[in-house]
């Protein structure tokens, strides 16, 4: 997936890049501010739906598994929600991440 900005034709002033494609049906959708050191949950969990993690501020520690993913400002990641998962702010400032969540 493109991981830059474009302008796309026709537009003018007007930066995008897409996040994410086709994923499933969203079900909700929410906004976190993850203080300093917080996040979750303390044990990582699984459950029938997916997550879009979008960070719009900060930088996050997305534990997926035996694996970590770091994202910051402008990144995104998905996450199978069957896959022990958690979120945590891995920054020196609140994180801003909007959460999406689509069925599987």
């Amino acid at each position: 997936m493109e991981n830059t900005f474009i302008t796309p034709e026709g537009h003018s002033g007007f930066l995008a890049k897409k996040l994410f494609g086709e994923m499933g049906k969203i079900q909700w959708g929410a906004i976190a501010y993850i203080e300093k050191n917080g996040g979750g949950p303390q044990n990582n969990h699984t459950h029938s739906d997916n997550h879009i993690f979008i960070v719009i501020d900060g930088e996050v520690k997305i534990i997926m598994g035996d694996k970590e993913v770091n994202i910051g400002k402008e990144q995104s990641v998905f996450v199978d929600g069957m896959i022990p998962h958690s979120i945590w702010n891995n920054g020196d400032k609140t994180a801003v991440v909007i959460k999406i969540s689509t069925e599987r």
